[in-house]
């Protein structure tokens, strides 16, 4: 629904204290969006994809060019620009998808496990960026159950648990109410209803069978 993919099933999204809805292709050229799930034209190489996004977001040709040459470079994807997507990598891909979500310079940047099949260097760049981003104004939904990596870049945090809020603070002042040294044991307490440690024996047990 904050990508602009579905209508709200209720309630309302408000940008600047207007309804997204009003004009759903305004607000959607000011976001960037990465899929949890690495789906891309998979006959296409890298800079044609590349190609492809810039031009359905109206970037001028050649500034498009250059900074599709950039985010291949920077991405380490550059040795790769002829061959297709369909022999790349999850994480290869995810890195072509991070590419298209930043290509237009948005306003809103919406992240689905974004470093899902990420090498570590990656994902700590990554980790950067997003804070960068933050630090330049953008509006940055960052959803994972990565928690660690929740904690070091998030200002806000928003625990779900049956699809409703359980939980809306800073890391820090959840940590604090909750008494835990950690955001996962805060998630722990707060979203899951198993007991853990019963299920993990349960899982040994059916393991030593």
């Amino acid at each position: 629904m904050l990508a602009g993919l579905m209508p709200p099933s209720r309630g309302h999204i408000l940008l600047d204290g207007a309804d997204i809805q009003d004009d759903l292709v305004a607000y959607k050229a000011q976001v960037g969006y990465v899929p949890e799930e690495a789906h891309v034209y998979t006959y296409l190489t890298a800079p044609e994809y590349l190609r492809l996004c810039g031009r359905l977001r109206g970037i001028e040709p050649a500034a498009l060019e250059e900074k599709i040459d950039r985010f291949l470079r920077l991405f380490s994807l550059d040795t790769d620009r002829h061959a297709t997507l369909v022999g790349f990598s999850k994480g290869m891909r995810q890195k072509v998808l991070l590419a298209a979500a930043l290509l237009h310079n948005p306003r809103i940047v919406i992240l689905d496990e974004p470093v899902s099949g990420l090498d570590v260097s990656t994902a700590l760049v990554l980790r950067a960026v997003v804070r960068a981003l933050a630090g330049d104004g953008r509006i940055i939904f960052y959803s994972s159950h990565e928690l660690d990596t929740v904690e070091h870049i998030s200002t806000r945090v928003i625990i779900l648990r049956a699809g409703k809020v359980v939980a809306d603070d800073s890391a820090s002042k959840l940590r604090e109410l909750m008494h835990s040294p950690s955001l996962e044991d805060v998630f722990s307490q707060l979203a899951v209803s198993d007991d853990l440690e019963r299920v993990a024996g349960d899982l040994i047990e059916a393991v030593r069978l």
